[in-house]
């Protein structure tokens, strides 16, 4: 294997693990944000800063060089955005059903829906998908969320709502989409560039939402403190992620991505114990191993076994 290509992987790899420490976090933000914001205005205000953070580095791209905007490639970062919108919404709606953690763990089941999508759209992929360690990862993770779910006793000791639990889905499902759907633009614009776009289309749509079933003027009610953790969250687990993560997929491709998002509520789980009280059953904690283990070997895909064409992504 060359050195270049390997050199790509870790690359990857690297920006891959600073994403799972970053999205560790957005559940407990949110959880968090919904005792001051509805959905609608949480969502607009996160997004429309996280457009911003990132504005000033997009236009440095733009005007270093590369493809130029066209309505070929602002209806290329469109079609993610439509998604995307719809994960934003429902993921906040379903904190308001179940604990970050626990949420933070059904939110994995996006793993095997990005894996099939994975499949149909990126021929490419599908020498990852035939790997022993991915095949055995993906499943001992999935396993490992659905138990963490199915032993959860309930935020109030009552069973979780059917209602809740289709909203986690489809957040689930959408996130898997978007996965899928933001590789292209990534790839022709870059990640800075593809998600200041994607960002941007994002908020627009999030307004006329936001004015029709939100309150748009809750940052003048909620205070300086709350603001201030919105606009920390924005920054962090939007912007800043969202560029590592769009690093990761043209590294190292969709589905091994998506799959290494299994880390995730293990800190999630802890940040939440440590500052909402809760708690996961002996069985939880048992289903939590087996997710890390799947993690772990989806992990060892061997990267020898990559087509040239791979570490052009």
């Amino acid at each position: 294997m060359s050195g270049e290509r390997r050199d790509t992987f870790l690359k990857g790899y690297a920006a891959i693990l600073a994403t799972v420490l970053i999205w560790s976090t957005p559940s407990l933000f949110q959880f968090y944000l919904n005792r001051y914001y509805d959905p609608w205005a949480q969502n607009f205000y996160r997004y429309s800063v996280a457009f911003l953070a990132v504005l000033p580095f997009a236009l440095y791209r733009f005007r270093r060089g590369g493809p130029r905007l066209d309505r070929r490639l602002f209806l290329s970062c469109l079609i993610p955005a439509l998604p995307n919108v719809v994960h934003q919404i429902t993921q906040t709606v379903a904190l308001t059903h179940m604990g970050p953690g626990v949420f933070a763990i059904f939110i994995r089941s996006s793993v095997i829906i990005t894996t099939l999508l994975a499949l149909i759209f990126f021929p490419e992929e599908r020498w990852i998908i035939r790997q022993w360690q991915f095949q055995v990862g993906t499943l001992f993770g999935l396993v490992g969320a659905i138990g963490v779910l199915w032993f959860q006793p309930g935020r109030e000791g009552g069973p979780i709502a059917l209602s809740g639990i289709a909203i986690a889905f489809t957040a689930s499902f959408c996130w898997a989409l978007y996965s899928v759907l933001v590789k292209r633009p990534s790839a022709r614009l870059g990640p800075i560039r593809s998600f200041g776009l994607i960002s941007f289309i994002t908020s627009v749509l999030l307004l006329p939402l936001t004015l029709a079933f939100g309150k748009i003027g809750t940052p003048l009610e909620a205070g300086a403190r709350v603001n201030l953790i919105l606009v920390v969250s924005a920054v962090s687990c939007i912007s800043l992620a969202h560029v590592l993560y769009y690093v990761a997929i043209r590294k190292v491709g969709v589905a091994l991505s998506q799959t290494l998002q299994l880390l995730c509520p293990a800190g999630a789980l802890g940040l939440s114990a440590l500052f909402f009280g809760e708690r996961l059953t002996t069985a939880q904690l048992w289903s939590a191993g087996l997710l890390l283990l799947g993690a772990f070997l989806s992990m060892r895909v061997k990267i020898e076994a990559a087509p040239a064409t791979a570490e052009n992504l």
